[in-house]
């Protein structure tokens, strides 16, 4: 369930994407002309190997879901991911053990 908040920055987001994507040769003609696009490629060509690739992507992969380990006041089921709303030990929705 998203909140208002977070509902409003999505719109704004795509408010500025569609502004930006149509007005994408200013914006490109702007970065060549104020040099980023050169300060980018030498980064780029410096700091971004395939060894950094593959350990940016080694981890992402080994993150851990956020909703593992809640402690507050909400509890799931680690099968189903089914809210418990229930003390039981059992999860009422695909019926595995929950402690």
């Amino acid at each position: 369930m998203m909140s208002l908040t977070i509902r409003k920055i999505m719109v704004l987001g795509l408010i500025g994407t569609i502004l930006l994507m149509g007005n994408i040769l200013f914006v490109a003609n702007w970065l060549s002309e104020k040099g980023v696009v050169e300060w980018a490629e030498s980064i780029r060509a410096e700091y971004l190997t395939g060894t950094a690739i593959a350990v940016l992507a080694a981890l992402l992969i080994l993150l851990v879901s956020p909703r593992a380990k809640t402690g507050g006041l909400v509890r799931r089921c680690p099968v189903c991911d089914h809210v418990l709303l229930t003390r039981g030990s059992y999860c009422s929705e695909c019926g595995s053990k929950a402690a």
